[in-house]
């Protein structure tokens, strides 16, 4: 079936460059253009869209404010339009809070060419937000894998500090705030990779660090995992895990894109595999595609224990899905759980009275 979108955005340019993307793509079509909310009000009730994209701030009604009554009334698959910049960063993590699907970030020079290289993002993100619950994972062109950025090492670790390796693409920021907020402050160290641009990543960090009882940063190459401290891959690197003498620290790679990203999660949870092996704990949370799948089989053949959260509770069942089919997950548990099933899970190993 085609998905229709209605494109909501105050800017003639960005409607028709808009219109030109979506319509490129023979399973979609952009059924309708409105330069600001109270116009796409009426439209949504004629057109009946499968799917919404809608800019931040336009006239008349904030694009918060018509997302927040959209959601209310209306519930339907949106995907935001941001601009890179702090400001527009905080707002976008306002808009997933408030049921937004994803996001696309509009550059900041030279929209017209800049859009473009975009045009392959946004038309994934349409098609994710149209299935909100996909029955398989976006098809994607084979890319790089994580060979591209370090090779795959035999194991062998001396340390007993556990680590949790966390990774997540589309509704991820949502999913790996509920499972942050929920960890006790001594829990094991963290690292996070999430799919986001990189003007995004540090205030997303930021916003954790407010949220959580645990510190929450953007990793920094170098930085010491300590328990009770998480740290998110900057949008502009692949983020991995390596040993300097008995403390475990962060790396940051320029590599290729692997899996189209960088950040990739089948990096970081390669450099896991290599170098944290049967202490590590493994949680994939919603995302689009297959990135992670490999690098959690390979954390698992490396004796690591991994979670995956549920199709009920994932905004995609995408990378969750191929993971499992993979055969490198332990446990498929609700999101609501995943924070005390992992604490249970280490608990449960003797080697430390954590609190669950």
């Amino acid at each position: 079936m085609t998905i229709k979108v209605l494109v909501v955005d105050d800017s003639a340019l960005i409607r028709s460059i808009l219109k030109e993307i979506i319509d490129s793509h023979k399973d979609m079509k952009m059924v309708g253009a409105a330069p600001n909310p109270l116009v796409a009000r009426e439209m949504i009730k004629a057109l009946n869209p499968d799917v919404l994209t809608l800019d931040v701030e336009m006239p008349k009604m904030d694009g918060l404010d018509f997302l927040e009554k959209l959601m209310r009334l209306r519930p339907m698959p949106v995907v935001m339009i941001s601009s890179l910049t702090e400001r527009g960063s905080d707002i976008t993590f306002r808009a997933l809070e408030l049921g937004a699907v994803d996001y696309v970030s509009k550059p900041k020079f030279d929209i017209q060419h800049g859009m473009q290289d975009y045009a392959a993002e946004i038309a994934d993100k349409i098609r994710a937000a149209a299935r909100s619950r996909p029955k398989a994972a976006a098809s994607v062109p084979r890319k790089l894998s994580a060979d591209a950025v370090l090779p795959s090492l035999a194991n062998s670790v001396a340390s007993t500090e556990k680590l949790i390796i966390v990774g997540a693409s589309t509704g991820g920021t949502e999913a790996i705030k509920d499972f942050l907020t929920r960890l006790p402050p001594d829990c094991p160290g963290i690292a996070v990779t999430q799919h986001m641009p990189e003007a995004f990543t540090k205030s997303f960090a930021e916003r954790l660090d407010k949220l959580c009882t645990i510190s929450v940063k953007e990793a920094e190459d170098g930085d010491r995992i300590l328990p009770g401290h998480a740290f998110i891959a900057p949008g502009h690197s692949h983020l991995l895990v390596r040993r300097s003498g008995a403390n475990y620290v962060c790396e940051l790679s320029d590599g290729p894109p692997v899996n189209r990203h960088r950040p990739s999660v089948d990096v970081l949870f390669r450099s896991a595999a290599n170098c944290v092996g049967k202490n590590a704990i493994g949680v994939i949370l919603t995302g689009m595609g297959k990135d992670g799948a490999a690098g959690m089989l390979e954390m698992k053949q490396a004796g690591a224990y991994n979670f995956a959260q549920d199709e009920a509770s994932c905004v995609v069942f995408g990378m969750p899905k191929e993971a499992i089919l993979a055969g490198g997950v332990d446990e498929v548990v609700p999101l609501s759980e995943m924070a005390s099933r992992v604490m249970s899970h280490l608990a449960s190993l003797g080697t430390r009275a954590f609190r669950v």
